[in-house]
């Protein structure tokens, strides 16, 4: 009894030691916040200057070149050969995007109580290299894309290229595109946003309905008519150009088997090897559909003769009966 008691004495006792080393370290964590804020906002040891937002309006935020080097590898490598330079204008950026890039920089912490600048907080934490941020930032805009915006953050992800924003409004465009087969934001997606959302599908395996076709064609129309292409014979060559650089990506069994003969009203401008598709997979369709008549064609024969097969063996089962009767009544 008394070595159970020790134990529990014991365990508590360390369970107690362990939650106050935790708390230490937690202060620990705090103190070193504080410090490194208290740093970024005074005026004590800072030896550099960034001056951001454009002329007349250049604002200067005086920093720490140990700090920036430390923890950002943009300005270790600006500063690492740089020794007498003191100075770095990124007239690019605003006040506040810059300050908040900092506070991250100085002690880990930013602000995503603005929404609407977090295209910005993603295209500044990629400048200066801060790959956890722009993890975290990816994350921050991916949760928030919606119905509503997915367009919005598509177009502004052009420069940045972040696949994950990318594949969100691709998942949000797949999903509510009968909706928004007709939508003008639909029709300035680029030829390489096309082709990537065509990427995208058949990487998931889902089927191409015939509606996104017509797409297709409305887009390549509305392409070929703002180049201003005044002859004929131009514009179908162009147009044809276009049709083969998207069917060139299509593999046949990711297209709908009840839409894939509509595609016929596009032949003069398909590859002639989906053509082939085309009529080879109509052929076996209809060679299949000959097969399945045939078949039901000598079954339903086959149990036609079963019946009257039946029937003449039923009748004569009764006249043999019959006369069997009669011969004995005789």
């Amino acid at each position: 009894m008394d070595n159970n008691n020790n134990n529990q004495i014991q365990n508590a006792n360390q369970n107690e030691n362990e939650n106050e080393m935790k708390n230490l370290e937690k202060k620990v964590t705090k103190n070193l916040i504080k410090d490194y804020s208290n740093l970024l906002n005074g005026n004590s040891f800072k030896d550099f200057s960034i001056f951001v937002e454009k002329e007349p309006n250049t604002f200067e935020i005086k920093v720490h070149k140990s700090i920036l080097s430390s923890r950002s590898p943009f300005f270790n490598e600006f500063l690492r050969d740089r020794d007498q330079i003191n100075k770095i204008f990124l007239n690019q950026f605003n006040k506040r995007e810059m300050e908040s890039i900092l506070s991250y920089i100085y002690y880990g912490n930013i602000s995503f109580e603005n929404q609407e600048n977090l295209i910005q907080l993603l295209e500044i934490s990629i400048y200066f290299k801060l790959n956890l941020l722009k993890e975290i930032i990816q994350k921050k805009i991916s949760n928030s894309i919606n119905y509503s915006n997915f367009f919005q953050f598509l177009f502004q992800n052009r420069n940045l290229k972040s696949n994950e924003i990318e594949i969100k409004c691709f998942e949000l465009i797949n999903q509510n595109f009968s909706q928004i087969q007709n939508n003008e934001n639909l029709f300035n997606l680029t030829k390489e946003e096309i082709i990537k959302f065509i990427q995208f599908k058949q990487e998931k395996k889902e089927i191409f309905q015939f509606d996104f076709f017509q797409f297709l064609n409305n887009w390549i129309e509305k392409r070929i008519k703002s180049l201003k292409l005044r002859k004929y014979k131009h514009k179908m060559n162009a147009k044809k150009r276009l049709f083969h650089s998207f069917f060139s990506l299509f593999d046949k069994d990711s297209i709908s088997k009840q839409d894939f003969d509509k595609l016929k009203q596009f032949d003069i401008f398909l590859p002639n090897y989906f053509l082939i598709d085309i009529q080879t997979q109509l052929f076996q369709d209809n060679q299949k559909e000959i097969e399945e008549t045939k078949i039901q064609i000598e079954e339903k024969f086959k149990q036609e003769l079963e019946t009257k097969k039946k029937e003449l063996e039923d009748k004569l089962k009764k006249e043999v009966e019959f006369l069997k009767i009669n011969f004995i009544s005789k």
